[in-house]
């Protein structure tokens, strides 16, 4: 079984560019550390435009720098896919219904498979 991730990597993004956290809340727009600090330390999610900086100035995608979320977030979208997947057909079998059942068998394989189970 893999390691758990952690629920972000932007402390150790941080230090190997050598940026304090006076850098960083700068280059996001922040005007002080400290929602730097409380992101780092797990006490608070990014906003989307937050994250999307991190991506930036880290030059690593969003689902790298917050593999840890992105995980829980994978494997809780694939249990609720495979709710969705055995839920029965209120549409006559065509195409588009074939199409959907496939989408949702291929997102319900991902993540772990004991999450909502």
């Amino acid at each position: 079984m893999a390691s758990p991730q952690l629920p972000n990597y932007l402390l150790s993004n941080r230090k190997r560019l050598a940026l304090s956290q006076g850098d960083v809340a700068f280059l996001v727009g922040h005007k002080s550390a400290s929602k730097v600090c409380r992101h780092e330390r797990f006490s608070r999610d990014p906003g989307f435009e937050t994250a999307l900086a991190f991506e930036v100035i880290f030059q690593t995608q969003i689902r790298e720098l917050f593999a840890g979320l992105y995980q829980e977030i994978e494997n809780e979208v694939a249990a609720r896919a495979r709710i969705l997947a055995t839920r029965p057909e209120q549409k006559k079998p065509n195409w588009r219904t074939s199409h959907r059942r496939q989408t949702l068998a291929s997102i319900g394989a991902l993540g772990s498979k004991d999450t909502l189970s």
